[in-house]
């Protein structure tokens, strides 16, 4: 009785009738692949019909910009610089000082001007200093830096709106993108960034799971 039921039941689940999939719940949506220098368009995450999941995924795609040893390495858990792409400690030893610009004798700006120096090969760009110890980056998650983007306790007060314009404006946060030399820049362009950043704000700022990578 089993031996003449098997064939019916083979092409039962062939047919797709077994297979609890096949009408179930969908996986995430496949976006467009890029380059490692390239970033995502805000429009590639429209086909993310949940607003929440679309925008944790906007912020996952911001996070390529957010973790890269660029930004990281001025973003320290500590009071000494990152440097290079290893994110090694700043040579030479230099430390946060009181107001993140350096000690007296060694302020960042005594070696790093508003513009990179291409002869000795200092960067430099408006505005050089570390970021507050409360936006430390090194060893952070996505989700970790999401939370501390979004809290004014630790953003310096700044609203969606003014994180937006920071990420999309400010010279110092550009200077990823030129960063001279043969450093590598960090992914896309600052233009595409922002779009990015905002339209991670205007679908509800959400931030992504704990171990969820770009």
């Amino acid at each position: 009785m089993h031996q003449r039921l098997l064939p019916f039941a083979v092409a039962f689940v062939l047919a797709g009738c077994g297979n609890p999939t096949a009408d179930g719940p969908k996986g995430p949506t496949a976006l467009r692949k890029v380059a490692p220098n390239e970033l995502r368009a805000p429009s590639d995450f429209a086909s993310i019909e949940d607003t929440r999941e679309r925008s944790r995924a906007l912020f996952l795609e911001a996070s390529r910009v957010f973790t890269h040893p660029r930004c990281v390495n001025c973003h320290p858990n500590g009071d000494i610089p990152h440097q290079g792409m290893n994110m090694q400690l700043h040579d030479p030893p230099s430390v946060r000082g009181p107001d993140n610009h350096g000690v007296v004798g060694m302020e960042c700006t005594s070696c790093h001007q508003d513009k990179n120096q291409e002869l000795s090969r200092v960067p430099g760009a408006p505005h050089w200093a570390l970021a507050p110890i409360e936006m430390a980056w090194v060893g952070k998650s996505p989700r970790q830096i999401c939370e501390q983007i979004k809290d004014p306790k630790r953003n310096g007060g700044k609203a969606l709106a003014a994180i937006v314009e920071h990420n999309a404006h400010d010279a110092l946060v550009g200077w990823g993108w030129h960063p001279g030399a043969d450093r590598e820049p960090v992914p896309g362009t600052q233009e595409q960034f922002g779009a990015i950043v905002a339209a991670w704000a205007e679908s509800g700022a959400e931030c992504p799971a704990e171990g969820a990578r770009p």
